[in-house]
Order: C-alpha cells, then sequence, then structure tokens
C-alpha cells in the first residue's frame, strides 16, 4: 500500500465502498448507487475513481450499457488495510478521525439495516453486545487467533442459496484503569 494508505482508506465515504465490498463481492457503480443511496453519484464516482487509483478496487468486467461502458470492481482485500507503521505514525486527531469512520459507517450499516423493511433482530441474528474480561497480552493474542480461525473459513465461503451476507466489525480496547483500590 502506498504511503497514503489510511488518508485512501479512512475517508466515511471510501471505508463505506470499501465495506459495501467485503464478502469478495463483485459490484457496479449502479450496485453501489443502490447501497450506499444517501451518498451523490458524482461523489460516488469520484471515490470509487480514487480507490481504482489507489489499486484497492480493480475492474473485473466492462459491458455496455445504454451507450456507456459500465464496470464491475472487485476489492483487493489486501491492499484495504493500512500498514502498522502508517497506524504507529497516525497522531491521536487521526485515530480519532478514523475511528469516527468508522463508526459511521456502522451506524449506515445499521441504519440500512433498521429501514430495509421489518427488522427482527432474533429473526436475523443482530446483535450488538459488549463483554469485560481480563487477559495478559499473551492471552488476548490467543483470544484474536481464536475468533480468526473460527470466522476464516467464512470468509472464504462464497454466496450460495441460504446463505446471508454478514458484517463482524470488532472494536478491541483497554478499559480504564481503576483509580481506587482493586481490592474493595
Amino acid at each position: 500500500m502506498t504511503a497514503n494508505s489510511a488518508e485512501l482508506l479512512l475517508h466515511p465515504v471510501r471505508l463505506r465502498i470499501v465495506q459495501a465490498f467485503l464478502g469478495d463481492r463483485r459490484l457496479t457503480t449502479a450496485d453501489l448507487r443502490i447501497e450506499l443511496s444517501d451518498v451523490p453519484p458524482a461523489t460516488l464516482y469520484r471515490h470509487v475513481g480514487a480507490l481504482v487509483d489507489g489499486g484497492v478496487l480493480t475492474v473485473t468486467a466492462q459491458r455496455k450499457v445504454r451507450g456507456t461502458v459500465e464496470r464491475t470492481f472487485r476489492l483487493h482485500v489486501d491492499r484495504a488495510t493500512v500498514s502498522e507503521a502508517e497506524l504507529v505514525a497516525m497522531s491521536p486527531q487521526d485515530h480519532r478521525a478514523a475511528f469516527t469512520a468508522f463508526v459511521a459507517a456502522l451506524l449506515a450499516d445499521f441504519d440500512r439495516y433498521l429501514d430495509g423493511g421489518a427488522p427482527d433482530l432474533a429473526r436475523d441474528l443482530v446483535g450488538y453486545r459488549q463483554a469485560g474480561f481480563y487477559a495478559t497480552d499473551e492471552e488476548l493474542l490467543g483470544v484474536i487467533a481464536a475468533v480468526q480461525a473460527a470466522v476464516r473459513p467464512y470468509l472464504a465461503a462464497g454466496p450460495a442459496p441460504g446463505r446471508t451476507r454478514r458484517l463482524l466489525s470488532t472494536v478491541l480496547l483497554p478499559a480504564p484503569e481503576r483509580t481506587t483500590d482493586q481490592g474493595a
């Protein structure tokens, strides 16, 4: 990824475009306009172009539609990440802006779910929770590896009858330390 991958990927609209492709999807700009209907078409086209120029999206097919060329895009997942070096170099303000973009995209996804008909969180297996636990750094790395191992087969499985595309979003933070006696 280029030195500007954080700037490229962590823009709120571009982040939502990238997230629309998760699950090895191939989408046209018309598909994206339906999924991101709140984004003006000119803005959407400009951000898709930036992601293509940055190597994050590639054209997988083209066809003529009413005198214009419709392109189908695919996400390069390996190019849709911010490097460890870039993360370390980001300021607290940069991280705040990136996290805000992430949360805004998550809120937009949830809004689309709620606005998409008759939401039934139990039927649709939708949930949002927070769990607190104690772990050493080594134990936490084991938790992360176990979650990755559990999800990996589903990341590789493509669409099929009976399968619903799911979004798993995670945030892992250390909880604030207690300032009073922890033994109380």
